[in-house]
C-alpha cells in the first residue's frame, strides 16, 4: 500500500506561506535562473485574470497589471520540503521525497493473513492518519492532499484528484474515465 502526499503549487506555497496578504492577490512564481523566465505556478486569482503557466512576465503583466511576480525562494522550498518529510516520517519509515512538494510513503506488512483480516481496519486508520497529517500541515500554513493506492503511480494520480484524501481501490476504474491529456500533464508534475 502506498500514499502520496502532495503540496499543490509547491513553489507558490513556499513563497506565500508566511505572507497571507500575498495569497489573496494575483500571484505568480517564475524561475529567475532559467534561460527564459516564464511563469511556473500561479494562484487562482491570477488564473482568473487570464494569466497562464508558461507565459513570460511581460505577457502575464499585460493580462493583469496588479499581478505580483516573485522568483522561486529556494530556502523556503527547502524548509517546506523538510516540513513535508517530517510529517511523512510520522506515518512510516519508508518515505521517498519523490519530487518538489511530493512525498511517497510505503506501508509494509509482514503477515499476509493480517493483511486480509485487517484490511478494512487498516484502510480506515490510514485515511484517518492522512487526514490528521493534512490537518497538522494546515496548522503550519501548508495546503496538502493525499492519495492512497496499491502502487505509487496510482497514489500520485489520486493525490492530484484528492479533496483532501482519496483512496483508490481499483486503479483501472479510477484511470479509465480520465482523459489521456490529464494523465500526461499530471505525470509530468
Amino acid at each position: 500500500m502506498f500514499a502520496t502526499i502532495l503540496l499543490p503549487n509547491f513553489y507558490l506555497q513556499a513563497i506565500a506561506r508566511h505572507q497571507p496578504k500575498l495569497r489573496k492577490q494575483p500571484l505568480a512564481v517564475l524561475d529567475a535562473t532559467a534561460m527564459k523566465a516564464v511563469i511556473l505556478q500561479l494562484n487562482e486569482a491570477a488564473e482568473n485574470e487570464g494569466v497562464r503557466a508558461g507565459m513570460t512576465p511581460s505577457q502575464a503583466l499585460a493580462r493583469c497589471l496588479h499581478l505580483v511576480i516573485k522568483a522561486r525562494a529556494r530556502d523556503c522550498e527547502h524548509q517546506l520540503s523538510d516540513i513535508l518529510l517530517h510529517h511523512a516520517f510520522m506515518l512510516s519509515p519508508f518515505v521517498e521525497a519523490t519530487a518538489p512538494g511530493v512525498c511517497t510513503v510505503q506501508f509494509m506488512q509482514s503477515n499476509r493473513l493480517t493483511i486480509i483480516k485487517e484490511r478494512r481496519s487498516l484502510d480506515c486508520r490510514l485515511r484517518q492518519k492522512l487526514r490528521h497529517l493534512i490537518d497538522s500541515l494546515a496548522r503550519c500554513n501548508v495546503i496538502a492532499r493525499a492519495g492512497i493506492a496499491q502502487n505509487p503511480d496510482a497514489s500520485f494520480l489520486a493525490a492530484h484528484r484528492a479533496e483532501p484524501v482519496l483512496e483508490i481501490k481499483e486503479a483501472k476504474k479510477f484511470l479509465s474515465p480520465l482523459p489521456i491529456e490529464t494523465l500526461a500533464v499530471e505525470a509530468m508534475l
